[in-house]
């Protein structure tokens, strides 16, 4: 990927400082520092969405979860877990193999952090999947939970993400599968968080992938993968913890300035890396329901759930919102 030893170095050594630790499990409280305003700046024209304007589902559907085995050029075991709209009533746990709902669904490729799993995040993922959305995570091969973690190997990712979508979305025509004729293969948005995010930020970057439609960076940073979003506008949310003792806030933030797109920021007063992130009831909540509004509008086109999106955020009070949307 580089051609001088010394880049290569570098840029591991970047990560490794910056991203060590980077999973949800829970980590010693930090004090949260003051809430400090939005830095501001003009606002960028809203652009057109090149998804059609609809309307989202009103109703939430069960969730359902399979597994598939997927390997990028032999030597890069990809598991996706795949959760997905199932028939039944809604509010349970994930069942597995459980019949797919009618209707077409967005996908979102979900990439996670290191030393983590798919399923670590399930409270987050299962949320966006009773709204409607298929969502597929891999665990990757040098950064999951019990595998080297080979910390540069992170730059190699968004091709591993490109690679998982290239086969979920050909199950939408694959003759017997149960997801034939329900993704919607034309609404597809990534999402990922800490060394998920680099992933998900380098889907829009070095590793453009064109089919995307949006993003959502959970506690993510530019390190290797930079700032030089490009290709066709694609609506980001940002999510930061104010106190992420992994990621520094002014990191992941010094990234969202960059993102020429119509884009929104929210800020968690008291976040930390991934603990208060997903794991307190209340910050759950603000952090599901400000991404489903996010996703309904760029992924299902409506318009409703972009102005519905201020009031999910703030809601508690436990966070803000930068909205240049």
């Amino acid at each position: 990927m580089f051609r001088r030893r010394t880049p290569v170095l570098l840029t591991a050594a970047l990560l490794a400082a910056g991203l060590v630790g980077c999973s949800t499990s829970p980590s010693a409280p930090t004090a949260a520092p003051s809430p400090t305003p939005e830095a501001s700046a003009p606002q960028a024209a809203p652009q057109a969405s090149r998804v059609p304007a609809g309307t989202a589902p009103t109703r939430a559907f069960a969730v359902g979860v399979r597994q598939l085995t997927l390997n990028r050029g032999g030597d890069r075991p990809l598991p996706v877990t795949l959760w997905y709209p199932a028939r039944g009533t809604a509010g349970g746990a994930a069942q597995r193999d459980a019949p797919v709902a009618a209707g077409r669904f967005p996908v979102v490729a979900f990439s996670h952090g290191l030393d983590g799993r798919p399923t670590d995040y399930r409270a987050l993922t299962t949320r966006w999947t009773a709204a409607g959305f298929v969502v597929a995570a891999p665990m990757f091969p040098h950064t999951g939970k019990g595998t080297d973690g080979s910390v540069l190997d992170v730059l190699n990712q968004p091709a591993d993400v490109s690679y998982v979508l290239d086969e979920v979305l050909a199950l939408d025509v694959k003759a017997g599968d149960p997801l034939r004729g329900r993704l919607a293969t034309d609404r597809v948005a990534a999402a990922g968080h800490s060394a998920g995010g680099v992933t998900t930020i380098g889907l829009f970057t070095t590793g453009r992938d064109e089919r995307l439609r949006a993003g959502v960076v959970l506690a993510g940073t530019g390190l290797g993968v930079g700032t030089a979003f490009a290709g066709a506008a694609a609506p980001q949310l940002f999510v930061h913890g104010r106190a992420d003792e992994v990621v520094d806030y002014a990191a992941g933030r010094a990234v969202y300035d960059a993102v020429p797109w119509p884009k929104a920021m929210l800020s968690l007063t008291r976040g930390d890396h991934g603990r208060i992130l997903l794991g307190d009831d209340t910050a759950l909540r603000v952090v599901s329901d400000t991404t489903i509004e996010f996703l309904r509008w760029t992924l299902y086109g409506d318009a409703a759930a972009r102005d519905r999106l201020p009031a999910s955020a703030t809601r508690g009070d436990v966070a803000t919102l930068d909205d240049r949307l």
